[in-house]
């Protein structure tokens, strides 16, 4: 592994390692995807077969379309509007509306990260040992419509977010990703560990890894295909951000391998954590997103050393949150650095008031806001359409269309090839998969996701 400090395009500047660039890449893609999306979804859609197809689905279109997304940033060493609109103008619209998602995006990620600060300093205080399911429930509905001190902790968030930022590349964004990261996985086999030596989690285990595919349908074929996007954040331009960052010395296709490897392995585990558990407590898998914030916390106050095990669960959580909302940050500040010839700090400030101000209207979603209704949507609930559902889907379509329809095919193959410096044997396989049946998946996703197409 090539260790030596990269070569710099012009004044940029550029990761540091390969490790560095992985593990920031794979935290960006590391998140409440996995920690807080996965063992829900999996909940929700029966267990052991979700969790072969989204498997299958993660490492034939995920994969697929990150190593699209990482050419397409690395090729153009810029932000991700020049990336997308270098060969064609009209694809900087896509540019801009991953730059417009992600920024989206970050505005209420930034509150379920600042919920996480407020968890960690519950749990070690001992308010959740010892009291009821539905006295848990109450802390959270109580807190949720509190929206001063909901803004609080969602301020603490985004400050850390600015101050890794303004660090830069290297000493913020790579030295924090490197040394989380690994730290995220100590903890996250801890956690696994306490969950599977539970009375009662080998029962869970069960339902988690074995298939049962009577209860397959459309829809959890569906699930899967939007997991695995949603999970690598693919379509929200962080990914062609970073790896805009990276020097062609790289092998592109190894360092995608690498970060939807350990994406993937941090879902599973994120499963083995919770699910048993879960079993263990009798409680039903299928409880739906608030099964992080009111069931865990209440398994956490019943079983010994509790506060211990869920302060470590929720620092884990805050960790995997920061490393994605750094990326998320990364994209629109890169934009203002490049196109608008503006400072890190400037940026990084500007950006974090944008993110602050348009996440006001999910933040009162739950308070005194709770009555406004879009589309039939409370505010935190559009937001997270518009995000998941239009915009990802449709720039990750974009992505397939630019590489395999603008770019030539042998400038293509130049770029994750690195100018045939490594092979790439799947290059055909890859661009076969990206050029024809990713643009169709992805256009039965959003179709579906919308309501548009029934199945």
């Amino acid at each position: 592994m090539n260790n030596t400090e990269l070569q710099t395009k012009g004044s940029r500047e550029q990761f540091k390692t390969r490790f560095g660039f992985i593990m920031a890449v794979a935290g960006s893609a590391v998140g409440l995807g996995n920690i807080w999306r996965f063992p829900y979804i999996t909940g929700v859609h029966g267990g052991g077969a979700f969790v072969i197809i989204y498997l299958v689905s993660i490492f034939i279109i995920g994969a697929t379309i990150a190593l699209t997304e990482m050419a397409i940033g690395r090729h153009g060493g810029s932000d991700v509007v020049e990336a997308y609109g270098q060969y064609d103008k009209r694809f900087r619209i896509p540019g801009f509306l991953s730059m417009i998602a992600v920024t989206v995006l970050m505005s209420f990620y930034n509150i379920i990260g600042g919920w996480s600060i407020y968890y960690f300093i519950q749990i070690i205080s001992g308010k959740f040992t010892g009291i009821s399911s539905g006295e848990v429930e109450s802390i959270f509905g109580n807190f949720i419509v509190n929206s001063p001190q909901v803004a609080i902790f969602t301020i603490i968030f985004l400050a850390v977010n600015t101050i890794v930022i303004v660090k830069g590349i290297t000493e913020g964004i790579e030295r924090v990703s490197s040394i989380v990261m690994p730290a995220l996985f100590v903890l996250l086999i801890v956690l696994v560990i306490r969950s599977l030596t539970l009375p009662g989690a080998k029962e869970g285990v069960i339902w988690y890894l074995k298939p049962d595919f009577s209860k397959v349908t459309g829809s959890t074929i569906v699930a899967a295909v939007g997991q695995a996007f949603f999970t690598l954040s693919l379509g929200s331009g962080a990914m062609a951000t970073y790896a805009s960052y990276l020097s062609k010395d790289e092998s592109l296709p190894k360092a995608t391998y690498s970060v939807v490897i350990t994406d993937t392995l941090v879902a599973l585990l994120a499963g083995l954590a919770i699910l048993p558990a879960v079993f263990a407590f009798g409680v039903s898998p299928g409880e739906g997103p608030g099964l992080v914030f009111v069931t865990l916390p209440s398994i956490f106050g019943k079983i010994p050393f509790g506060a211990f095990f869920g302060a470590m669960f929720f620092a884990f959580f805050f960790f995997a949150a920061l490393t994605s909302s750094i990326s998320m940050l990364e994209v629109s500040v890169t934009y203002l650095i490049e196109k608008k010839k503006m400072e890190r700090k400037k940026a990084a400030i500007i950006m974090s008031i944008v993110v602050l101000l348009l996440g006001i209207p999910p933040l009162m979603s739950f308070g005194s806001w709770s009555h406004i209704e879009i589309f039939g949507l409370g505010l935190f609930d559009l937001y997270d359409y518009f995000v998941s559902n239009i915009s990802m889907p449709l720039v990750g379509l974009a992505g397939a269309l630019v590489i395999c329809w603008v770019w030539d095919k042998q400038v293509a193959k130049d770029e994750v090839t690195s100018n045939s410096k490594f092979e790439f044997r799947l290059f055909n396989i890859w661009y076969n998969l990206t050029k024809y049946l990713v643009p169709i998946l992805l256009i039965l996703v959003f179709l579906t996701a919308t309501g548009i197409l029934k199945i």
